[in-house]
């Protein structure tokens, strides 16, 4: 994966990496977190929830400012994820109040914006020299993958602490009873019967004070998230010190100028159609991360009030994370196997791997019981890992119409991962059918559930549509802007992804106000739209950018 990359990628890699991994530990349950911590209905926690992810990416524009008026892209990202590492720490401790709660949310999203752009930036930087250049759209592709594993393995270690300390304060996960927990200490819970049917089954016992269990659960509940983030600090301080010992593998844009590696500044005349190019795209991305980013909202809350909350053994092997890595081992075991460019030594390899993954994965579906209780959170690993197995897929799709010259500019992928992302929403909406609607439920789970599929197949369609736009974007972006505004152009590709969170909020305003079908058809023509925008204005960019 990294053969002939330079050294660097490696560490910009890890780095990422573990501060993905932190950062979506929190994503997978800060919503709950903010619910169960202070009682906040779906769309004041929606709000705050929307407001962290617009700031972690707009604060990216502050960050490429700093580091392209300094051009020290490495202080920079180092002073980043520093404050981050503060604000999760902060984070972490049990009991804060809300305005302390929103104070480490600043913080942790004002590191970010030091951080992410800048380490983008600095991967583009890598493929200066010539020798390398007809790497970077790959390189992006690996490194994208980076920030999906450390992804994939976050929910089920935010799961993991939040139900150990569940556990060791005398019960268990429950989403429902933690609702209604919520609904009954705001005053909103009018029938107590579904409470009082949860309470009892939980304590084993009828409960007589619901005031003070429900008060005694939800502070453990959420005590668990603290513990959670707590996590999330340690991913950041391992992030710290891989990037403290291995920084000066990263090129330093002061000498690469000195150098003549780059250019510090090229004429107005060239730079002003690449910046109308960018602004465009920019411009189109906000309607997909509106869309996309509502699988840590609205997705999450239909994985927790409509779908079903007990499966089948089978289906229960990718809700385990021991047995999922046990498939997965398999299924890149039966790869190296059946490879033609496989090796001896990496065939015998690959059938190891398939052995040895095919018998856990066998021996842990007999463990598995008929009915298996799944969590919500879970839901947000199907992404990050469809990112890492269907990244080579993507890559060697286009890689095959470009032998065929039939490659679509990048302008154009993008459009096409906005129609994508519209089709992941269809699914939605034919899942949705017949379901009541939240706001004809109120504060009661709902009386049906269906089966947990059409999430995770609409994470596939969504997924492949996030590898159409997204590393292919920042890769782009790396092409296409000035030498002495790359830091700046970063910013404003995650800047466009922080008004698409900004307007997050949208779904769960809605969430609550209308019929799920509704609420599906209104991400896919946000999506449509933004499509027929792209394609509408297609030449321009194409002749812009060089059909690049």
């Amino acid at each position: 994966m990294f053969k002939g990359q330079p050294k660097g990628l490696l560490i910009a890699f890890l780095a990422n990496m573990g501060e993905r991994f932190s950062f979506y530990i929190m994503m997978a349950c800060l919503v709950f977190f903010l619910q169960a911590r202070f009682g906040l209905a779906e769309d004041k926690a929606g709000n705050i929830y929307s407001t962290f992810y617009l700031l972690t990416y707009a604060l990216a524009l502050v960050g490429g400012f700093i580091a392209d008026r300094t051009r020290n892209y490495k202080g920079t990202i180092f002073m980043g994820i520093l404050i981050m590492l503060l604000g999760k720490i902060l984070i972490a401790v049990p009991g804060l109040t809300y305005p302390i709660t929103l104070v480490a949310l600043f913080v942790i999203a004002l590191g970010n914006g030091l951080f992410k752009g800048n380490l983008q930036a600095i991967v583009g930087q890598l493929y200066d020299k010539p020798e390398f250049a007809h790497l970077r759209d790959r390189a992006f592709s690996v490194f994208y993958m980076g920030i999906n594993i450390g992804a994939f393995f976050a929910p089920s270690a935010a799961n993991g602490i939040r139900n150990w300390y569940l556990r060791s304060q005398g019960y268990i996960y429950d989403a429902d009873l933690a609702g209604l927990s919520n609904s009954f200490l705001s005053g909103r819970l009018e029938d107590t019967t579904q409470l009082q049917i949860l309470t009892d089954k939980m304590a084993g016992a009828p409960v007589a004070d619901l005031q003070a269990y429900t008060t005694d659960y939800i502070e453990a509940f959420s005590t668990g998230y603290n513990y959670a983030f707590g996590l999330a600090a340690i991913a950041m301080t391992i992030s710290l010190v891989v990037y403290i010992f291995y920084h000066r593998l990263l090129p330093d844009r002061k000498k690469q100028i000195e150098e003549n590696i780059v250019a510090a500044k090229m004429p107005w005349s060239e730079e002003k159609p690449r910046i109308i190019a960018l602004l465009l795209v920019f411009l189109v991305v906000i309607f997909f991360w509106m869309s996309f980013h509502q699988n840590g909202l609205t997705l999450s809350f239909f994985a927790r009030d409509y779908t079903a909350t007990n499966v089948g053994p089978m289906t229960n092997m990718f809700f385990e994370l021991k047995s999922f890595l046990a498939i997965i081992v398999a299924i890149i075991g039966l790869i190296y196997l059946v490879r033609k460019k496989s090796k001896k030594i990496e065939k015998l390899i690959g059938a190891g791997m398939l052995l040895v993954g095919a018998t856990l994965a066998w021996y842990f579906y007999g463990t598995y019981s008929e009915s298996n209780p799944i969590q919500p959170e879970i839901f947000q690993q199907f992404n990050p890992i469809f990112i890492v197995f269907l990244t080579p897929v993507v890559i060697a799709l286009f890689t095959y119409w470009n032998k065929k010259g039939m490659e679509p500019s990048s302008p154009r992928k993008i459009g096409i991962g906005m129609i994508l992302a519209a089709s992941g929403f269809v699914i939605m909406i034919l899942g949705s059918r017949g379901l009541t609607s939240p706001a004809d439920l109120g504060d009661m789970p709902s009386p049906d559930r269906i089966s947990p599929y059409w999430l995770i197949n609409t994470y596939v369609v969504l997924t492949i549509s996030e590898l159409f736009l997204s590393p292919m974007g920042i890769s782009f972006v790396s092409k296409v802007s000035p030498p002495r505004l790359q830091g700046l152009m970063q910013g404003g590709w995650l800047g466009a992804t922080a008004i698409g969170n900004g307007l997050l909020f949208v779904g769960s305003l809605l969430w609550i106000r209308i019929e799920l079908w509704i609420l599906w058809s209104v991400f896919v023509a946000c999506c449509l739209v933004s499509a027929a925008f792209i394609f509408s204005i297609m030449k321009r960019l194409e002749n812009a950018t060089g059909n690049m």
